[in-house]
């Protein structure tokens, strides 16, 4: 027995692995069985039906609000393609200049006409000098011109009475000369004279002429409604004008933003942006929505606004205009192929929406801003559309 056991079995022969007794099932176990399984299938069927006739029952409904939202529905356009817009300059001057003095800081909300910043007045507050000191001038010269031409009034009267005397003298020597008393030296002394003296007195009345034009024809002008007196006063406004704008004050109310950019010291140049100025209370809405969405959007009509930064809150407004072309139609380059490849693409027309800020419960809408608008066009699909819509065919639009 022990050398049986301790005999060695061969590589090419593996021990057989042993199996697992085999239970005889009872009659009444395997019945069992069967009943489960059919219990378990006819569960299955009937959940199935109650499943079947549950959509059945709800089908109708379904059509029914299905129906009722198609035929109610169309009535609000929607776009998320839109964006808040305010007013926003870039805060600059028309003259050039140093900074002298910064007087806001970032992010701070400024009135109409508060001080912003100040450049360096002292050569304009010369230049001004300069022009006031020409324009006292001009007036005195306006003066003098005056006195002048009254002078050469009087001096041509003068010399009028001294010509009607050569020609007395010259008649008197004449009438010598004819009967022999004088001589003809007497007689042409005297006619030199007379000559001599008629010169003088057209070259005095030309002086007076050429003075009175100087003084745009009236001897007795007003010097402030002189030409020249009027050109130094511009000289001089001008150059106040200049001074005063030395001193940069807000166009409107709103908020300054990106003021580091300039300092003290700083030299800007003419017409320069200094920093920008936004308007917080004027603001509106630009949406771009598709021209397949503007059937029945007019101006006019309501509007609510939802911003992506208070998703809670709503704005209302109106639809203040809709643009009369696409945007593509100011596109730099054209937006047609040239070549022959026609694709057709939905155009989308800016549209511009006015809100309602009035509400300071609401916090400030901010320049760019993502939105979502709704405009309740008062337009639903109605009944026709959906009966024609179902049965086929066309519905015209009203």
């Amino acid at each position: 027995m022990a050398e049986a056991l301790r005999k060695p079995v061969p590589h090419d022969e593996a021990p057989e692995t042993p199996r697992p007794p085999i239970t005889p099932v009872a009659p009444a176990d395997k019945r069992s069985n069967q009943r489960t399984a059919a219990t378990d299938k006819l569960r299955q069927l009937r959940r199935r039906e109650r499943i079947r006739w549950t959509l059945f029952a709800l089908l109708p409904i379904a059509l029914i609000l299905g129906g009722y939202w198609y035929v109610t529905g169309g009535q609000v356009m929607s776009t998320d393609d839109a964006y808040v817009n305010a007013e926003k300059v870039g805060v600059s001057t028309d003259i050039s200049g140093i900074v002298q003095e910064v007087a806001v800081k970032d992010n701070d909300h400024v009135a109409a006409g508060q001080v912003l910043y100040r450049l360096d007045p002292r050569q304009f507050q010369i230049a001004l000098d300069n022009a006031k000191a020409n324009l006292a001038q001009i007036a005195l010269m306006i003066e003098s011109m005056k006195q002048d031409y009254k002078r050469m009034i009087s001096d041509a009267a003068a010399q009028q009475a001294q010509v009607d005397l050569d020609q007395t003298n010259y008649n008197r020597a004449e009438m010598l000369l004819k009967t022999g008393t004088a001589t003809q030296a007497v007689y042409d002394q005297a006619a030199y004279t007379l000559q001599n003296d008629k010169s003088k007195l057209a070259a005095l009345r030309e002086q007076a002429q050429v003075q009175l034009a100087k003084l745009g024809g009236d001897p007795d002008v007003v010097v402030t409604r002189h030409p020249q007196y009027l050109q130094a006063k511009a000289q001089v406004d001008e150059a106040q004008r200049q001074l005063d704008h030395t001193v940069i004050t807000a166009p409107f109310a709103g908020v300054v933003t990106d003021v580091p950019s300039i300092a003290p010291g700083k030299y800007l140049a003419a017409s320069m942006t200094a920093f920008f100025l936004v308007d917080t209370e004027h603001v509106w809405v630009d949406a771009t929505p598709k021209e397949t969405e503007l059937t029945y959007v007019r101006p006019g009509q309501p509007a609510t606004v939802t911003v992506d930064t208070y998703p809670d809150l709503e704005w209302h407004g109106v639809v203040e205009s809709v643009s009369p072309a696409a945007a593509q139609e100011f596109a730099l380059l054209p937006a047609q192929n040239t070549s022959g490849n026609w694709v057709k693409v939905v155009q989308r027309v800016p549209m511009r929406v006015r809100i309602d800020t009035s509400d300071k419960n609401l916090p400030p809408l901010r320049a760019g801003l993502s939105v979502i608008v709704d405009v309740d066009t008062g337009h639903a699909r109605g009944l026709p559309h959906f009966l024609t819509s179902l049965f086929g065919g066309k519905h015209r639009a009203p």
